[in-house]
């Protein structure tokens, strides 16, 4: 039969396992826990209860640290906003043009979402709120992803000899279209490797540009 001082020493360990986490470390481990939760039921079906469980803490301390449930989703778009944000950027400042700065954008995008496609739906996620700071959270996170969209389409069309800029605007709806199609399969097929996403995604937008040669636009 364990021994008094055995169960204190116990109870004193999860105590210590639980305050003696660096605070940086903890949200990141809540922030894991709500992103994969958020990406697997969405916002309205998510409860902080399901995201303590997943992370092994209590819910008072998710509260603790995001204050409610729409402060920790409006952390997980910003994370999220920011990781494809940033491979976004870096890839228009390569110097591609056309629909292989497209491709390179699907490619290096998949990188970044490697083992994780579920990021996406969190960012295009239909049951957000849609006032407050998690909605300007989500705002932001999406007008950058689609004005760097915009910056490259109007590039291809343009060297293409299109200066019409609604033509601009619908093909920029059109490539968003299929971005978020191909993401959006993915969350649902997570299995499938990065590298595999990247080819079959080269595959198909490839079949969709390519001139009367056969030959892919670039």
């Amino acid at each position: 039969m364990p021994s008094a001082s055995a169960g204190t020493t116990r109870r004193t360990a999860r105590r210590t396992g639980t305050k003696g986490v660096p605070r940086a470390d903890r949200e990141e481990q809540i922030l894991d826990a709500a992103l994969r939760e958020l990406g697997r039921v969405g916002f309205a079906a998510t409860s902080v209860a399901a995201v303590a469980e997943r992370a092994g803490i209590s819910k008072p301390l998710v509260y603790n640290y995001f204050g409610s449930k729409e402060g920790l989703y409006g952390a997980c778009v910003d994370h999220a906003g920011d990781l494809l944000g940033d491979e976004i950027e870096r890839i228009a400042g390569l110097g591609a043009v056309g629909i292989e700065r497209g491709m390179l954008t699907l490619e290096g995008m998949a990188e970044v979402l490697d083992s994780r496609p579920y990021l996406w739906r969190v960012l295009f996620d239909p049951s957000a709120p849609t006032e407050g700071p998690a909605a300007d959270a989500v705002r932001r996170a999406t007008a950058r992803i689609e004005r760097i969209a915009e910056e490259g389409v109007t590039e291809m069309l343009t060297l293409a000899g299109d200066p019409d800029p609604v033509d601009h605007a619908v093909m920029t709806r059109v490539w968003l279209g299929i971005v978020d199609t191909v993401m959006r399969w993915w969350a649902d097929h997570p299995e499938e490797p990065a590298v595999e996403v990247s080819r079959r995604a080269r595959r198909i937008v490839g079949a969709l540009f390519v001139d009367a040669s056969g030959t892919l636009e670039r």
